[in-house]
């Protein structure tokens, strides 16, 4: 039950992001971004409720206000390389960036490397370069390689903050982050609303699903750690990548030159070797 759920948590996740892109696409990133933390602060205060563990202490709510930077910052890159650039590179170069630079930092910090981690970061240089690769004509927007980067990057940060913050505390460090994320990204969705003008229903209520996706991840992820081990739930759930570059290939026909082909599964290969080496 436990696998499945988490599946449906990757499913959900990589839905999310790319409904998101699209809505991007005719809104803004501010803006959709501004509708999916919303949702996710709704999510988070009811996650408190169901799991509050030892309640509120002073470090855990700092930790999780600085994942709030971090995932602030990492889902306004990834939703605007998703509606400037390829769905693919750019969702794939998130997801491997968010478990790569973690599995370092705590190497830094004094973890033991793992033979699957050392051997999932040195799968991920090359992955990165084949991920990114540039073919001759491109096109206007790009393959949007440094918002994926970026968007590693906040991601990151919101994982390494959320682990120094620990579980004792339940979700009270998610309410915390959520609570900047919505703070940050007001004031700029409101800026970007007024600056646009009307728009159309239909993008909207596809930023609203994608934030309900999101939202509705969380809750399975929450589920599947109570339902079976977290190792095998994170591993399953690090695949949320892969159902977003599908989704493009699919509705928007993305075209993978061979180099990106290997890129693409070596990139997967590495996000499962780090999270199980991890765990």
């Amino acid at each position: 039950m436990a696998s499945l759920l988490a599946l449906m948590a990757a499913a959900a996740f990589g839905t999310s992001d790319f409904l998101a892109g699209l809505s991007s696409r005719r809104l803004s990133a501010p803006t959709v971004t501004g509708i999916a933390q919303t949702l996710g602060l709704a999510t988070a205060a009811l996650a408190v409720l169901v799991h509050g563990g030892d309640g509120p202490r002073t470090d855990v709510l700092l930790w999780g206000a600085a994942s709030g930077f971090g995932n602030v910052a990492g889902t306004l890159a990834l939703y605007q390389g998703l509606a400037v650039g390829r769905m693919s590179v750019v969702a794939t170069l998130s997801g491997l960036l968010a478990a790569v630079i973690p599995a370092v930092v705590g190497l830094a910090l004094g973890d033991a490397l793992g033979p699957l981690t050392a051997l999932g970061i040195l799968i991920a240089i090359p992955a990165i370069a084949l991920v990114s690769w540039q073919p001759e004509n491109p096109g206007a927007g790009g393959s949007g390689a440094r918002w994926g980067v970026l968007a590693g990057l906040g991601f990151a940060l919101l994982f390494i903050a959320l682990a120094q913050a620990g579980s004792d505390s339940g979700a009270w460090p998610l309410l915390a982050g959520e609570t900047v994320c919505v703070a940050i990204v007001a004031p700029l969705a409101a800026r970007s609303i007024l600056t646009a003008g009307r728009s159309t229903p239909r993008p909207v209520l596809v930023a609203v699903a994608a934030g309900v996706l999101a939202a509705l991840a969380n809750l399975l992820f929450l589920a599947a750690t109570g339902q079976g081990e977290l190792a095998i739930v994170a591993v399953l759930t690090s695949l949320y990548p892969g159902f977003t570059v599908i989704l493009a290939r699919l509705f928007l026909a993305e075209h993978w030159n061979p180099r990106q082909v290997i890129g693409l599964f070596a990139a997967l290969l590495a996000v499962v070797l780090v999270s199980v080496g991890a765990a």
